[in-house]
């Protein structure tokens, strides 16, 4: 029983760290927040039954990371924390008796109820009233700088208010708030990209999230980013409660949201959030739930925080919005790795201001779950415009004419057999020169996160790849071949072909890491593919590596070591990598020449709190002497360079005989 109940510990770690990367680093949530969230507390009950199977990576033990590497890192000087969430009004007076046990017997409490933007976290720092900072929620203690792209967004003070600033008696402020995307101007961005050929964003969220982590300002000045504040705080002083800081951002030029409530008891909050609710879809931008904040800081202070999340905040989140409707059929789509995934076609259906017509039914298993069928009439839901998903069937409106399922066995692009891992509950085609594998991987290949390639967007790709033109991503660079014909075509012309080449040019000087991510290897999205550059530096040391040693590169996993193996062992792979190597891309990271050879070949674990140095900087100078950082202790470990309250790492390297050795003695090796 034990066993089983780790195992189940494990798979529920798993789930949601990749989940947690989805969402924070590549800012294209699968599941909805509900889903996440019960998952989540599914986790923290076996946990808390089970304490001895918490393992250091588990999401409970952490708030979550959007770290993508591309900014520099800032540590935050106060802990951007995640909110607990609750789902229902019992929910929330529950939130308050906890609140009031927490305090002084006798004491007031005052709350004020906030409306929950949809969009991007982000901390803005000022000194002496100019913006210094603005800085991503990240993992909630260390954040990315991107203060470049916030300053494009016109709603964003660079400068205070002096008189307002002057008032506060403060060298050093620092505002939070929630960049956003209003749902107008996000259907006019989609329109503009379809027209482009471009993929289109799932909801204002995730096109706020993505504009944010855009290299080129430019193109985020383009972008009708906007925000309201909420938070006000200072390393100088106390201020007295949240519902005066808000007034005072008011009063520093900040855009505060207008619909908030200082309420003084519960059951005001409780109103709020029904009212809020109703407003809801008359709003011009997204809002998910209301945030409850106790008002005196004071107060919330000493209530104080726990791992996750502060004691005096809560958020109140929305239920899906849902719409009645009936399944027309059941279709089979396949994705660019193979996948093949139910959809429902649906009647057009108006759900959150858009019509509707399609609706994932996610897998085999999902449907014989729900006993979903073609003709049910059945409930769809819309959670914060992620695609709309299928709930349940209306079984008393089930006609007796309805049909059941069942999976296909051969592809419906191409009609090869489909392939089931025994592991899975996916079906694959595995068919190499499957057209929609073909167009898939070739669109991955030429995306902007990928390659970039401008001019080449999805309706392109699909007529060049039906014309045959394009066979794989690698007759990109042969395009030129084509160039008279392309010319030829309806809304192509010279001065297209030319830029279209110019582009494909360029995206010849991307780094090894977007290569390496272009090429679609399954599971290797762009966070690994970064760390898997970092670490080997050419793609043949890393085609030439086992299992074993990929996996000693951080937060790669036996999953993603098994598909690069797999990926490389096809002899097409391969030849369409000797093909790219041809056409001058880059397949070897260019990185500064090592000081010396001190470290060469040898391997470091970094464990505990060093107190001169962070463990980026430790990392850097051991690459920089030649050596590398790996992230788990073995018995081909050379140094566990260990800081203060060192955990499990150092107990693992004294147990192995690995050599040990602190900030200290690691100065004095590398003369620094």
């Amino acid at each position: 029983m034990t066993h089983q109940i780790k195992n189940k510990i494990e798979s529920l770690v798993k789930q949601l760290n990749e989940h947690n990367y989805k969402y924070y680093v590549l800012a294209q949530p699968v599941i909805e927040d509900y889903d996440y969230d019960m998952l989540l507390k599914e986790l923290q009950q076996l946990e808390e039954n089970y304490p001895e199977y918490i393992s250091p990576e588990s999401p409970t033990q952490r708030v979550g990371s959007d770290l993508s590497e591309k900014f520099k890192t800032v540590e935050h000087r106060v802990p951007m924390l995640s909110l607990s969430n609750t789902y229902n009004e019992e929910e929330l007076y529950d939130f308050d008796r906890r609140v009031r046990d927490g305090l002084p017997e006798n004491n007031e409490v005052e709350y004020v109820a906030e409306l929950k933007i949809d969009g991007a976290s982000i901390s803005l720092t000022y000194e002496n009233g100019y913006l210094k900072n603005a800085v991503t929620r990240g993992d909630g203690t260390t954040g990315e700088d991107i203060t470049v792209n916030v300053k494009t967004i016109r709603s964003v003070p660079l400068k205070l208010n002096p008189n307002a600033f002057e008032k506060l008696g403060a060298n050093t402020i620092e505002v939070r708030g929630e960049i956003f995307m209003e749902v107008e101007a996000f259907r006019k961005l989609n329109h503009e990209r379809e027209t482009n050929g471009e993929k289109l964003f799932a909801n204002p969220r995730n096109s706020t999230a993505g504009t944010l982590k855009l290299l080129d300002p430019k193109i985020v000045t383009k972008r009708p980013l906007d925000i309201f504040v909420y938070y006000l705080l200072s390393p100088d002083f106390d201020f007295e409660n949240h519902s005066s800081n808000l007034d005072h951002l008011r009063d520093l030029g900040f855009k505060v949201n207008k619909h908030f409530r200082l309420c003084k008891e519960i059951k005001e909050v409780v109103e709020f959030c029904r009212s809020a609710e109703e407003l809801r879809d008359s709003l011009p931008y997204e809002i998910d739930g209301v945030v409850i904040k106790v008002n005196s800081v004071k107060q919330q202070k000493t209530l104080g925080s726990i791992a996750k999340a502060p004691r005096w905040a809560v958020s109140y989140k929305f239920k899906a919005k849902q719409a009645i409707t009936v399944i027309r059929d059941i279709v089979w789509q396949v994705g660019r790795v193979g996948t093949v995934t139910p959809v429902a076609n649906l009647e057009p259906v108006l759900l959150a201001g858009s019509t509707i017509s399609r609706a994932t039914l996610h897998n085999i298993d999902e449907i014989y779950r729900k006993d979903i069928r073609v003709g049910d009439t059945v409930r769809i839901e819309k959670g914060g415009d992620v695609i709309p998903k299928v709930v349940s069937v209306v079984e008393d409106k089930r006609p007796s004419n309805s049909v059941k399922v069942t999976p296909p066995d051969n592809c419906p692009v191409c009609g090869e057999k489909l392939f089931k891992p025994e592991v899975e509950v996916a079906y694959y085609c595995v068919n190499t020169v499957c057209p929609a594998l073909v167009k898939g991987s070739i669109i991955h290949f030429a995306s902007r996160t990928a390659m970039d390639i401008e001019g080449l967007g999805e309706r392109i790709i699909e007529i060049f790849v039906d014309k045959s033109y394009l066979r794989s991503y690698a007759d990109i660079y042969q395009l030129d071949k084509y160039s008279n014909e392309i010319k030829e075509m309806e809304g192509f012309g010279e001065k297209s072909m030319d830029n279209l080449l110019a582009a494909i040019e360029t995206s010849k000087a991307k780094p090894f890491e977007k290569v390496l991510f272009a090429i679609g290897i399954r599971y290797v999205g762009s966070g690994a593919a970064i760390k898997l550059a970092d670490h080997f530096g050419d793609i043949d040391k890393l085609i030439s590596a086992t299992e074993e040693e990929i996996e000693e590169v951080p937060d790669i996993g036996p999953s993603i070591s098994k598909s690069i193996k797999l990926f490389f062992s096809e002899d097409k792979n391969s030849e369409v990598i000797t093909r790219l190597k041809s056409y001058g891309l880059r397949f070897k990271s260019e990185k500064a020449e090592p000081l010396s050879d001190l470290f060469n070949g040898k391997k470091f674990v970094l464990t505990g709190t060093l107190s001169g140095m962070t463990r980026e900087e430790a990392k850097e100078r051991i690459m920089n002497y030649g050596g590398s950082v790996v992230s788990s202790v073995s018995a081909r470990t050379d140094y566990v360079l260990a800081g203060e309250k060192a955990g499990s790492k150092l107990e693992k390297a004294k147990k192995l005989g690995v050599a040990i050795i602190n900030e200290e003695e690691f100065n004095n090796m590398t003369e620094q």
